[in-house]
């Protein structure tokens, strides 16, 4: 049974269930990344080229850990490292053409996911939950403990 009166828990819950589809999809299709690696990709495509170290910042990630990341997705055609047009010893993170594609399709899926999700919901529930979820971040972001 589980709990749905732990407000963490249940975010988690429908977090994870979320991941697991994409997951899903993304592995039928050939597709073999693990979550952090999605996160750097969702950055970069985002965002657009970014150092290391940022990545590596935003993710809460140490540096060796970051570099073995981005090694994958060089490796496996998603990224590719470029010199920094300022700082000649720096190197810049950016997705390829293959790493683009693979951000649109991931974008696909995480639509599929979401509209799964909330496909039991008329679409003024759909707005007051969105609407709640941000109340609620905000006020997190917002309080002064």
């Amino acid at each position: 049974m589980r709990d749905d009166t732990n407000l963490g828990l249940l975010l988690r819950q429908i977090r994870d269930g979320l991941l697991s589809r994409i997951q899903k999809r993304l592995v039928s299709n050939g597709i073999a990344i693990n979550y952090s690696q999605f996160l750097v990709v969702k950055i970069l495509a985002q965002t657009g080229p970014q150092m290391p170290g940022e990545l590596a910042r935003r993710l809460d990630h140490n540096a060796g850990a970051m570099t073995r990341l981005i090694d994958r997705l060089v490796d496996d055609g998603y990224a590719q490292r470029k010199p920094h047009a300022v700082d000649r010893r720096a190197q810049m993170i950016e997705l390829t053409t293959k790493g683009q594609s693979l951000w649109r399709t991931i974008s696909h899926y995480i639509e599929q996911a979401q509209g799964l999700a909330l496909r039991e919901l008329k679409g003024r529930d759909s707005a007051k939950l969105f609407t709640l979820l941000r109340t609620v971040r905000d006020t997190l972001d917002n309080a002064d403990d």
